[in-house]
């Protein structure tokens, strides 16, 4: 399926791990989808090589993790390097894209496509360089770390860095490769999606008093959660290494009502929140949890079978690794740029790092081009990132003298 469209500047060689990254994007990964198409390109590839992958698959088997551990020289399997990158991709509905984003097009030194970016150009640099991953007399081994659902809340991830985590020596350190470019990042918010059900008690809208209205109490829990993001925002706690550097949250889905003539009985609210790691989500849920509790007081003072749901969605930890560990000093090493920024965004480093296995996020692209329509990765970056897998090639197969 590959379109390179127009022919790319000397500047902007066409990368060796293309044709890889081509058949990656060419996958529809969307979360709402199954990945088992993608897992079966990777393991079709691994086995040919003579690996042995292992899945890690969903309760209903529709998705799944896939891992590979290349060991060392000596055949031992403890320790290592874990290479982690997730396989879904958010949807394109209701974007406006200049090409199709199955069919990857390189157009002025860019490659457009679904996942360029948002990462499987990341997956693709390490397909690509498998063969000689797989044949070296490595020093430590490798593992690959392959994940489902991260778009969705990192869901895949968490069983993922959990099982590497209890191995009986586990992996070392891991690179998360998310769009970062090339940068070494140690540190990153946290991210939670908490839902809130209103159920009122539905009445003709000319009879109000008989009704409890779900969407008017909802209402006032969008304000207080605002109240709470503007909080943070006023007063803290701060960490300047971020771009926004507070905790923020906000309502980004509502639902509710059937008619304009009824008094809504239901009306589900869905708010998402990003902490510091000076700021306790925790806290923060039950600062919401006890709004809740307070408004369903005040609905039941109208009619005793009204209630408010408090659901926990999704929590992916934050990372706060230390830029003098293990992982930052090896991503430095193999060449990623050095920095004290941290980023807003939620990735799975933040379960490793949770998991015993020290962390840092490294990889080609820019998350502001992630999830937009034309999402595109520079062609500059996933050559960067060839050279960053390079460079571990090289570290663990050479020799002493």
């Amino acid at each position: 399926m590959r379109n390179t469209g127009a022919v790319p500047t000397s500047s902007n060689p066409v990368p060796a791990s293309l044709p890889w990254i081509e058949r990656l994007v060419s996958v529809d990964t969307t979360s709402r989808d199954t990945n088992l198409p993608l897992i079966e390109l990777l393991e079709e590839e691994m086995q040919r090589l003579g690996l042995t992958p292992e899945r890690l698959p969903n309760d209903d088997g529709t998705k799944t993790n896939l891992v590979l551990t290349l060991p060392a020289a000596d055949g031992s399997t403890g320790g290592g390097i874990v290479l982690s990158g997730h396989t879904d991709v958010v949807p394109v509905d209701g974007q406006e894209w200049s090409s199709d984003p199955f069919v990857p097009q390189i157009r002025n030194g860019r490659l457009y496509g679904r996942g360029t970016a948002d990462m499987k150009s990341f997956i693709g640099v390490i397909m690509h360089r498998l063969p000689e991953l797989a044949a070296a007399e490595l020093s430590e081994p490798v593992h690959l770390a392959f994940s489902y659902d991260e778009e969705v809340g990192c869901l895949g991830g968490a069983d993922l860095a959990a099982a590497l985590g209890a191995r009986p020596e586990p992996p070392r350190v891991c690179i998360v490769g998310e769009p970062s470019s090339m940068r070494v990042i140690a540190g990153h918010k946290s991210s939670n999606v908490v839902e809130l059900v209103f159920r009122g008690r539905s009445a003709h809208s000319s009879l109000t008093p008989d009704g409890v209205n779900a969407i008017e109490y909802a209402a006032r829990a969008v304000t207080a959660i605002r109240d709470l993001a503007d909080s943070r925002c006023a007063h803290g706690p701060f960490d300047d290494n971020y771009l926004v550097p507070w905790t923020t949250a906000g309502v980004n889905v509502i639902s509710g009502g059937i008619a304009t003539n009824t008094v809504p009985e239901l009306c589900t609210v869905t708010c998402d929140f990003r902490t510091i790691a000076g700021d306790d989500p925790a806290a923060v849920i039950d600062q919401i949890t006890r709004q809740a509790r307070e408004l369903e007081t005040q609905m039941r003072a109208e009619h005793p079978d009204a209630s408010v749901e408090v659901n926990v969605v999704a929590q992916v930890p934050s990372l706060e690794s230390s830029t003098g560990g293990p992982a930052y000093r090896l991503a430095t090493q193999l060449g990623g740029t050095a920095t004290t920024d941290k980023v807003t965004y939620g990735t799975e480093a933040g379960q490793f790092a949770n998991a015993g296995i020290d962390a840092v996020v490294c990889g080609p692209g820019d998350i502001a081009q992630a999830h937009a329509a034309d999402e595109y990765i520079e062609l500059d970056q996933i050559a960067a990132c060839e050279q960053f897998i390079d460079a571990l090639l090289d570290r663990l197969t050479q020799t002493d003298g």
